[in-house]
């Protein structure tokens, strides 16, 4: 029984070594903030290891639910402020303010954009082009066939490009 343990153990540690900082890397890059980004991937790994015995591909499932995390987040965020612009009549107030750098604000509108999407597509982007993942990971990490993964892919694109103008 030690010896299985520490072979989980091991196994486990190597998931970690290989994947952590990319994670965290994932996770600022879509949620502007380190430290959320850190949690994030943290909680991810504590419920890999906790589902370890059931999981096929650790990376696809790790920035699976990591992914499920910052949907999480994006959501509370959108209540949030719906919430404020009720009550301050959408007038921005304080330093968030400020006009942000243009490449900031384009990565931003993009980042606005995918968050828009509908949720089918939503986690299919996340995890297909912003973690990297292939058509067949992501099929296997969210359930679908790779043909409605293509599909769902294809669809997103479509409606990215009309919201953004055409221009990406």
């Amino acid at each position: 029984m030690v010896a299985v343990a520490s072979s989980t153990e091991a196994a486990v540690r190597e998931v970690y070594d290989a994947h952590f900082g990319r994670l965290v890397g994932w996770a600022t890059a879509l949620l502007s903030d380190r430290d959320l980004a850190h949690d994030v991937a943290t909680d991810a790994f504590i419920k890999l290891i906790n589902h370890w015995d059931t999981v096929i591909d650790p990376r696809a499932w790790l920035y699976t639910a990591a992914a499920n995390q910052i949907r999480d987040h994006w959501r509370k965020r959108g209540r949030e402020s719906i919430a404020y612009n009720r009550f301050t009549g959408g007038a921005p107030v304080g330093e968030d303010s400020a006009v942000p750098e243009p490449d900031t604000a384009e990565r931003l509108t993009v980042r606005q954009a995918v968050e828009s999407l509908p949720e089918r597509y939503r986690m299919t982007v996340l995890l297909h082009y912003y973690a990297d993942l292939s058509v067949a990971q992501v099929a296997r990490s969210i359930g679908k066939s790779e043909g409605a993964v293509k599909r769902d892919l294809f669809d997103a694109r479509t409606l990215l490009r009309a919201q953004l103008g055409g221009t990406r």
